[in-house]
């Protein structure tokens, strides 16, 4: 079957001495991979090594074969080129961050319309917007809506943020959760638009313990989920430009 789909990468893999693999969310399909023979070393051609750097959005032309065997691509065109992404580094940063979030959480090889929007939306706002130090959260957030784990808001008065369950709670449960301002934080990130303004004060230190709470959180809630390798260089250049 021949497949015209809109798709943005998650990452490649170098496969060979010239070809690479590349894991892409497709629009049509869900999470797809494709074997590039011969791009590495291609002086010239239709698909480019450049057409996949991490989180580009492109469309895709390819042959699709049920068979769970890697597919191969016809035709390649970037949708979207990035301005500021590929050249300011807390941005680049933070995309590579992410696409690790996604290929540690995307695994289905279904249609999820909603979702392909949401992170095309995404990826546009960090592109063209430059007050970002609060973007990973918010779209950490709000993507365990997509996944089927967004936090239960019923009884969001409550002093307790149960990690395990998903719900707020008015005593101190037995599971792993958060209380005291980070909570106070957590409610105003729910439903936040990116933009938004946090009304309590984050500072270096509260932004990536809130960070790894909702990594944490995410490990909780999705199997087989491992923090991102990149944490660290996002902290270390977040606490130099912030």
């Amino acid at each position: 079957m021949l497949v015209k789909t809109k798709a943005i990468v998650l990452n490649t893999i170098k496969y060979s001495d010239s070809s690479l693999i590349a894991h892409c969310y497709t629009k049509a399909l869900g999470r797809q991979s494709f074997i590039l023979k011969g791009i590495l070393s291609a002086k010239k051609g239709a698909i480019r090594k450049s057409q996949f750097q991490v989180l580009s959005q492109i469309e895709i032309l390819f042959d699709h074969k049920k068979n769970g065997k890697l597919q191969f691509l016809k035709e390649v065109k970037i949708t979207y080129p990035y301005v500021s992404i590929p050249n300011r580094i807390e941005k680049n940063a933070l995309a590579q961050f992410l696409a690790e979030i996604l290929k540690n959480s995307i695994l289905e090889e279904e249609e999820n319309p909603s979702l392909f929007t949401f992170l095309e939306t995404a990826l546009e706002w960090l592109d063209s917007n430059d007050e970002i130090s609060n973007f990973h959260l918010v779209f950490l957030i709000n993507l365990t809506k997509y996944l089927g784990f967004f936090p239960n808001e019923d009884d969001s008065e409550a002093l307790y943020f149960n990690l395990e369950t998903g719900c707020f709670s008015s005593v101190v449960p037995f599971e792993k959760h958060i209380e005291g301002e980070q909570v106070l934080i957590f409610k105003e990130l729910l439903g936040m638009n990116f933009g938004g303004t946090i009304k309590r004060k984050l500072n270096r230190a509260k932004r990536r313990d809130l960070l790894e709470t909702l990594i944490e959180y995410f490990e909780l809630h999705l199997l087989g989920f491992s923090k991102p390798k990149s944490l660290q260089i996002l902290n270390e250049i977040f606490d130099d430009v912030s």
